[in-house]
């Protein structure tokens, strides 16, 4: 009897309990910026591109593993990885620039993106205009970074997400979409014309570069040696797999409420028409909701992500209550409280910011694969031939659509000041 329950308890069930670090990368990724994307790219090429959305997934996949085992075997933070890896001062700061300027451009874009995707949902419900709600929505987040109470409402901000989360996927099932078409999307890849830029957002709504600091240090607080590394393993598959599962889900219900329709929803209230077929005239009040829930959420994990990622890099003390840690969030934060209060439509922004993260993502990418293969610090926990070969996949992907991406953004504005 006493081996039944010993069986039990280190059974699947059991395994799920300590499901953590990776949900909360998921929940950092399904912001206001992939639900945006995500719609526009179903409304505006129906299932094309659902193939980035599945690369983007195993990307992330392979990259958050990485980062994780990272953590839990050297007991560093990506930032402070990187700051080790060079003997050579000036490798070692030409490094350190990049990241922090990856991570800060990444950061910054994100949370400007996050708080008018907040807002942009508080506006549907109010009737009050979003450049009044972005700047309230950046001084609340401060005032609970500055008191660090961030985490005595997580539980009731992520329950949002997922609530918002199921309902995409049971409206995808209801509509029944063109199962063809779909397969066709997910593993026959195309880049539509005009599709892009919105390709290269899918990935960096996703493959989001500051998970990947924000992963290493939250699995130092989930598990403490190298004997754990399946537990961490199978939270960031079924987490990141899940967060994937609703991607796909919004890209579809968007394509099926409107591709080829000619609407191009700008809003949250026309964004939510796709939810209808399940929840009729209470789709733009549940849609709202989690719109904003997304983007408050968020709002604080990317300022955070930024401070942790620039004190491991510059070997500053990552504490809430430090003065320079404060100083890098603070930053961040004004930045996306400034660009609330501009005025401008927030989807565009939104598109913006994930596509600055995709053009970024190699950056990082190749730090991180660099230190993976540090093997005087991992040992037997450094990288394979195939986790080499994976994570060098996706970098070389990422990096020809971020080139991709530079080009079509210089030709643009060649055009315009011709």
């Amino acid at each position: 009897m006493s081996t039944e329950v010993e069986v039990k308890k280190g059974g699947f069930a059991e395994k799920l309990k300590n499901i953590g670090p990776g949900a909360l990368v998921a929940a950092a990724f399904i912001g206001p910026g992939t639900v945006t994307t995500c719609t526009i790219s179903g409304a505006s090429f129906g299932y094309a591109l659902l193939w980035a959305m599945l690369f983007s997934i195993i990307a992330t996949m392979v990259l958050q593993e990485m980062s994780a085992r990272l953590g839990i075997v050297t007991r560093e933070g990506l930032g402070e990885a990187i700051r080790n890896q060079f003997e050579n001062p000036t490798l070692k700061w030409i490094g350190i620039a990049l990241v922090i300027s990856a991570i800060g451009i990444g950061c910054a874009a994100y949370e400007t993106g996050n708080i008018l995707g907040g807002a942009m949902g508080l506006a549907t419900l109010s009737g009050i205009k979003g450049t009044v709600w972005g700047p309230l929505m950046g001084i609340v987040a401060f005032g609970f970074l500055w008191k660090g109470s961030y985490k005595a409402i997580e539980k009731v901000l992520i329950s949002l997400v997922i609530i918002m989360s199921i309902t995409f996927i049971l409206t995808a099932i209801i509509i029944k979409p063109d199962f063809g078409a779909i397969m066709k999307g997910f593993f026959v890849p195309s880049i539509p014309e005009g599709g892009l830029v919105l390709a290269i957002s899918l990935i960096g709504t996703t493959v989001v570069p500051y998970n990947l600091f924000l992963h290493a240090s939250a699995v130092q607080e989930k598990w403490s040696d190298a004997a754990e590394l399946s537990n961490s393993r199978l939270d960031t598959v079924l987490s990141i797999g899940l967060g994937g599962l609703i991607s796909a889900a919004i890209i579809i219900t968007a394509a099926a409420a409107f591709h080829g329709t000619g609407v191009k929803p700008a809003n949250a209230g026309e964004m939510a028409v796709q939810l209808e077929p399940l929840l009729g005239s209470w789709a733009k009040w549940f849609f709202a909701i989690g719109l904003f829930s997304a983007g408050f959420s968020s709002s604080i994990t990317a300022p955070l992500a930024a401070a942790y990622a620039t004190a491991g890099a510059l070997g500053w003390k990552r504490n809430m209550q430090a003065t320079n840690f404060k100083s890098i969030w603070i930053i961040v934060l004004l930045v996306g409280i400034i660009g609330s209060a501009l005025g401008k439509s927030p989807v565009p922004v939104i598109i913006f910011a994930q596509a600055a993260n995709g053009i970024l993502l190699p950056i990082v990418a190749i730090f991180l694969i660099l230190v993976m293969n540090n093997r005087n610090r991992l040992k037997e926990y450094a990288n394979s031939g195939l986790q080499n070969l994976l994570g060098g996949i996706v970098v070389l992907v990422a990096l020809m659509l971020g080139i991709r991406g530079l080009y079509y953004a210089f030709v643009k504005l060649m055009d315009m000041i011709g």
